[in-house]
């Protein structure tokens, strides 16, 4: 185990009618005027966003709204943010929603008080040395943005994703997190919700630092529960127990708890960045479920000893070899995340008929470095092949049929394709 510092600020107000203590909790930030950072209309009509309104106003905290937040947040509403927080002169934040608004809330929070671009932070140009205080009222758990100090926004008119990681300084001072408050959450919110969790432990878990069997075994429990409770609250979104243990399960997955004394890798994540910011109507659930099974195949034929663990700890898979184990494990998730979660598994199931892998390796490496990951390291080589795990059988036929029938020099007349031709460019 290596050494490590563990400190989480956040306040966690957990359970039902937890959100009446929005008012108080804002007040003890030493705000006076916040911003409500939401998405959707959802929270506007369903009238969260005035029952907040008015706990402030009862203990004396002004407000303005900042509404429009979209899945994969970009830099455009964080600019908007900005400008009205610096002409409105608000001292505070308050998030409502899930992993994409409280991300916006936090750009926001980090550039009403730089004096240059907080787009500086993102590309490393400058470090966040002060902020306006953030809470968060969590509707849509699975991002554990509530917990941590990171964010993620993406450049619209680049199409560049990258994250922004803090120890404390950008962590939510107070979180609250009512269960019943994600009973409405479709069935496909709730499975992309749990597969983020599932991967930020994961991330954490693929680690190369040695006996760290404390975070393992408190990662391996994580990943249980939820595997366990998944089914039910699919079964009945308003199962409050099943909803509670998944919501507390994806704070704990990102606040730094699993990944004390442990080196991490995160290169599911960075490919991930790259489909969702190529296709931006991606969830991020979504794409994960995509990327973590590919990376895991091609760790299973390049170091397959932390993958067979997961499949012996969690799955019950009783193969003797490494290699064996892993290749099971990584069918054993792929079972779960399709049979049960319902996700799709390849480029093609998220509706990408034909992606641009050699952009997506290239933004990749440019954004991240040549070598990259911590558990195993990846050049682009074999980003490229993990990315190519991710191609279905129809897919892959696709691309070997283009190659075969690359053109030949142009002859000096036109000729008909030849039956095999017309084929292979089908």
């Amino acid at each position: 185990m290596d050494n490590f510092s563990y400190y989480t600020p956040t306040l966690y107000e957990f359970g039902r009618g937890t959100e009446e203590k929005v008012g108080m909790l804002t007040f003890l930030t030493g705000a006076s005027k916040v911003m409500l950072v939401y998405g959707s209309k959802y929270a506007k009509n369903n009238g969260l966003v005035d029952r907040i309104a008015n706990s402030l106003l009862t203990i004396g905290i002004d407000y303005v709204e900042l509404g429009g937040v979209r899945p994969n947040p970009t830099d455009e509403l964080v600019y908007e943010g900005i400008r009205l927080g610096r002409a409105k002169k608000i001292d505070g934040l308050l998030a409502i929603g899930g992993g994409s608004v409280i991300d916006t809330a936090k750009a926001i929070a980090a550039g009403i008080p730089y004096k240059g671009d907080f787009w500086d932070f993102f590309t490393g140009k400058s470090q966040v040395s002060e902020a306006l205080p953030v809470g968060v009222v969590l509707t849509i758990p699975g991002s554990g943005s509530e917990g941590s100090g990171n964010c993620v926004i993406t450049k619209a008119d680049t199409a560049v994703k990258l994250s922004l990681r803090t120890d404390s300084i950008l962590r939510p001072r107070f979180a609250i997190l009512n269960p019943e408050m994600t009973f409405t959450l479709s069935a496909y919110q709730t499975a992309v919700g749990i597969v983020d969790m599932m991967t930020h432990i994961l991330e954490r878990y693929f680690t190369t630092t040695p006996r760290v069997e404390v975070t393992d075994r408190l990662a391996e429990g994580l990943l249980m529960a939820l595997i366990a409770e998944a089914p039910r609250a699919l079964t009945d979104p308003t199962d409050y127990q099943a909803r509670a243990n998944i919501e507390w399960a994806g704070t704990l997955a990102h606040n730094g708890l699993v990944g004390c004394g442990r080196r991490e890798d995160w290169v599911s994540h960075f490919m991930e960045h790259e489909i969702s910011a190529m296709y931006p109507d991606i969830a991020h659930g979504a794409g994960l479920a995509v990327v973590v099974p590919a990376w895991m195949a091609y760790m299973a034929h390049h170091k397959p000893s932390k993958v067979a663990q997961l499949g012996r700890r969690i799955f019950g898979i009783d193969a003797r070899d490494d290699r064996t184990a892993a290749i099971e494990t990584v069918a054993s998730l792929r079972a779960f995340f399709g049979a049960v979660l319902r996700m799709p598994l390849s480029f093609k199931a998220l509706g990408v008929d034909d992606p641009d892998i050699d952009a997506m390796v290239e933004r990749l490496h440019a954004n991240k470095g040549e070598v990259i990951g911590g558990y195993y390291k990846l050049k682009a080589d074999d980003t490229r092949q993990i990315y190519e795990l991710m191609l279905d059988p129809a897919q892959v036929a696709a691309r070997q049929a283009g190659r075969k029938s690359e053109p030949e020099p142009a002859p000096d007349r036109e000729a008909e394709p030849e039956p095999e031709a017309e084929a292979a460019m089908a």
